[in-house]
């Protein structure tokens, strides 16, 4: 949690006397009953008849039909004086292809800026380009469905959101607790009982950011949106916002109803039934097994109920699967030294064959074999690659630009696959496998180190439930051709995976306000260090650039490899080095600080610190 938390003792300790007092895991339905929270308005509590995370009992998946639940938006109409803000600070909320911003106050440099008018006036310009999108016929609404993590803002945001899609004259269908993969997935299942297919889906998230932050990711079956999408968005969601500062904003009685319905448990009956098909349609393939999950307190802990239990799976042990948005546990993130213990030490503690571990919209996940060995990051991508070849032999994979050495011998020369290393972020390196397979090089997983695994079989989805599905195929697959060695079949398949002695990845911030900059951009100051440091290896016969790279310079030498780049959004440089041993870990990061020392704005103290001797 970044910044000095100053405002937020009330809601802590509220929100602590909610979740030991109100919160119980519901293990009949897809999410918690809690009691209803206070969002912000400003720092101060105020109460609303909803709760945040409140999800009135739906009756179950049965036979392919649900009774449908409606939600009347009544809240009181009255004028709110909205700051000025311009298109210039609506850009600014965009991440890539996601939008993000501050929804809770109470963290002293974080003002907030994904207020209720915003939200809704980026849901109002969702709906206006989904409709130039869809161009659909006149007699025909279209139907937008709506899902949101466990973040305390949630239930504030999903109003909004709701409202603003209202207002371009969509129909709204409200999900609750949900997933983003399930989000993407409401676009595609063909089911009017559950008013699906939608044609846009949102999803309220942040992912693992700390509390106060949220966002959105938006969907049609075509698949997530693109950054040039986004930026539409927010230039639209600019004028709407102009037009409430000019008119006045209020936030109206809204007549229509918003339908609810319970979808998590058509997206989990769905997963059910790709491992029971793998299986040869046996009824609980995992049968014998004991499989722990951890939610870390965000939306994925409907896996243990939902999933792994259906299928015969034991999961006593499973931990911090009721949702908590103030995640008091761990970071609800794969890539997280904290959370990665955690769920090691539940496997050990509980005997089990197999742990699970989601991050806060279970849009990446990892796993702990029996022995506590993490199968996250580069163990993963291998896995995942050995799992694919296997059905797609000599297919291409598309990994981010930070999977090491080792992971590329593995993937080409012992299970003859060709490794296409490309840029960092999820939808860069889904986007470059749909293009490799455009011009017919053949692609079948795209994964990142943080743990986004995207499949062509699975929609080019990034989807964490959905690559643990594939691991659980292999387990089921296994048991029935009489081996009972657990998780086993899993650590064999990574076997042969060279791994370095040390791996650390340094972030070099560039401040924005050092004269150094001289007018300059952070990213064009940046630019500027990578191409110095690029022609400084030029004359260095010690290393050895990369032929083919697509990011930032990454250099071999002294048994191992560097990589600078630049970051995606933020002023900063990471550095990425891996060896075989540390003595040689520090050989490459001199090379670096010796090339980039005469950069004054670039913050190297991290470097320094690692190359100064033990």
């Amino acid at each position: 949690m970044s910044g000095k938390v100053v405002q937020n003792v009330i809601i802590a300790q509220f929100y602590q006397q909610n979740r030991q007092l109100g919160m119980q895991y519901q293990r009949d339905c897809c999410a918690p009953y809690t009691r209803t929270l206070p969002p912000f308005h400003g720092g101060k509590l105020a109460w609303t008849s909803f709760s945040s995370m409140q999800m009135r009992s739906l009756p179950k998946y049965q036979s392919g039909f649900v009774n449908r639940g409606t939600f009347n938006c009544s809240a009181a109409s009255s004028a709110t004086a909205i700051p000025s803000l311009d298109k210039v600070d609506f850009l600014k909320l965009q991440n890539g292809s996601d939008i993000r911003g501050v929804a809770v106050s109470g963290v002293e440099g974080e003002p907030v800026n994904l207020t209720e008018p915003v939200t809704e006036a980026i849901a109002a310009a969702f709906a206006a380009w989904l409709l130039d999108k869809k161009k659909v016929d006149a007699s025909r609404k279209l139907r937008v469905s709506i899902g949101h993590d466990s973040r305390i803002s949630a239930q504030q945001l999903q109003d909004a959101v709701s409202r603003g899609i209202a207002s371009g004259g969509l129909d709204v269908v409200q999900y609750g607790l949900a997933s983003t993969p399930a989000m993407f997935n409401s676009t595609l299942t063909e089911d009017e009982a559950f008013l699906c297919p939608a044609d846009g889906a949102i999803m309220i998230t942040a992912s693992h950011l700390p509390y106060n932050r949220n966002g959105f990711k938006f969907f049609t079956n075509a698949g997530g949106l693109g950054k040039s999408d986004i930026k539409d968005i927010l230039e639209r969601a600019a004028n709407i916002y102009s037009d409430f500062l000019a008119k006045g904003y209020s936030v109206k009685n809204a007549s229509e109803s918003f339908k609810k319905v319970d979808y998590m448990t058509v997206y989990a009956s769905d997963l059910v039934k790709a491992v029971r098909k793998a299986a040869g349609n046996i009824e609980k393939p995992l049968e014998g097994f004991h499989i722990v999950v951890d939610a870390g307190n965000g939306a994925g802990g409907f896996f243990a109920a939902k999933v792994l239990e259906p299928l015969g799976a034991v999961t006593s042990g499973s931990q911090f699967l009721e949702p908590d948005g103030m995640f008091p546990n761990h970071i609800p993130n794969p890539e997280d030294k904290a959370a990665m213990k955690a769920i090691t030490e539940a496997v050990l503690s509980n005997k089990a064959d197999l742990g699970i571990i989601f991050d806060t919209d279970v849009d990446r996940s990892a796993a702990v074999d029996s022995s506590g060995r993490e199968l996250n990051r580069n163990r993963l991508i291998a896995l995942m690659s050995a799992i694919v070849l296997e059905e797609h032999p000599g297919t291409t994979i598309v990994t981010d630009s930070v999977t090491s050495d080792g992971l590329t011998s593995f993937i080409e020369k012992k299970l003859g696959g060709k490794h296409h290393r490309f840029k960092r972020g999820y939808k860069n390196v889904i986007d470059e496998a749909i293009r490799l397979n455009s011009v017919g090089e053949e692609s079948h997983l795209a994964i990142e180190t943080s743990g986004h695994g995207a499949l062509k079989e699975n929609h080019w989805l990034d989807d964490g439930a959905y690559l643990m599905v594939k691991l659980l195929n292999k387990l089921a697959s296994a048991r029935a051709s009489g081996r009972v060695d657990g998780s086993k079949v899993l650590t064999d398949l990574v076997d042969g995976l060279e791994e370095p002695a040390t791996a650390v990845e340094l972030r070099l911030k560039i401040n924005q306000s050092h004269p150094d900059l001289k007018g300059r951009s952070f990213r064009e100051y940046g630019e500027a260090v990578l191409q110095h440091l690029e022609n400084s290896i030029a004359s260095n016969t010690k290393l050895q650039k990369a032929h083919v790279n697509y990011e930032g310079v990454r250099v071999s030498g002294f048994g191992g490899w560097f990589l600078l780049r630049l970051s995606l959004h933020d002023p900063v440089l990471p550095l990425n080095i891996e060896a075989s041993s540390h003595e040689d870990a520090v050989k490459l990061g001199l090379e670096v600080a010796s090339a980039v020392k005469e950069f004054q704005a670039l913050d190297t103290s991290a470097l320094d610190k690692f190359v100064q001797p033990q």
